[in-house]
């Protein structure tokens, strides 16, 4: 690469910021306020004797990681290899999140079923609900956006959708952290797992803090032009 090609490299020429700009993080970067979720929520299960109903909260709060981690697979993406990449990861971290989700609304709902519980009563509750709903909602829109195009009439319509996905996938992880926040409110954690509503709070605003110091307005269609 000869010195012109290697200054016309993006964050090589004298103007660029040593930080980059907004939003200018790379797939190489490993965060850790991810992990504070899951760290709380299985510290407090693994604190107590495990249960049946244990594995609610494990296989949820797991969900949430690999959620959290599929965004940030594609935040963002650059040269085309990078999104194709990046989307197949994506589509295998959400999908591995959606079994572990679907696994953890099993476990609650026979345990709501064997012990004569009403369902959705609790704030969790309702907000556990819509946060499915979300879920579902994202993931066959996303799965047929990329990869049966023609549903929306081309790859153009199709791709024109991309930045309602987007929005909808960082409103469905704002549903999560409230439906986890709500959790410290339910009768298993007040008399077993005892997580404090403020920890939860606290990591959940790192999380999207974190999250959203990534984002690129241009990619929500925000800015003229794009």
């Amino acid at each position: 690469m000869d010195a012109e090609q290697q200054r016309q490299q993006p964050g090589n020429d004298e103007q660029s910021p040593l930080l980059g700009g907004p939003g200018d993080v790379t797939q190489q970067d490993k965060p850790l306020y991810h992990n504070f979720i899951i760290a709380i929520v299985w510290g407090a299960v693994f604190s107590n004797d495990l249960i049946l109903f244990s594995a609610h909260p494990l296989l949820n709060s797991a969900a949430v990681l690999f959620f959290i981690q599929a965004i940030l697979i594609l935040q963002p993406t650059h040269t085309a290899k990078q999104k194709k990449q990046g989307t197949y990861t994506h589509a295998a971290l959400n999908n591995v999140a959606l079994l572990a989700a679907v696994a953890g609304l099993v476990v609650i709902e026979y345990n709501k079923i064997d012990h004569g519980g009403k369902h959705f009563e609790s704030p969790h509750a309702i907000l556990g609900l819509v946060t499915y709903i979300m879920v579902f909602g994202q993931a066959l829109v996303g799965i047929t956006q990329y990869f049966t195009p023609g549903l929306y009439g081309g790859v153009d319509n199709a791709k024109a959708l991309y930045k309602y996905h987007r929005v909808g996938g960082y409103l469905t992880l704002l549903l999560m952290l409230a439906t986890v926040c709500a959790a410290t409110q339910t009768p298993f954690n007040t008399n077993v797992l005892q997580m404090q509503l403020w920890a939860l709070v606290v990591a959940s605003v790192l999380v999207v803090l974190g999250v959203g110091a990534r984002i690129k307005p241009s990619k929500l269609g925000w800015l003229a032009g794009k």
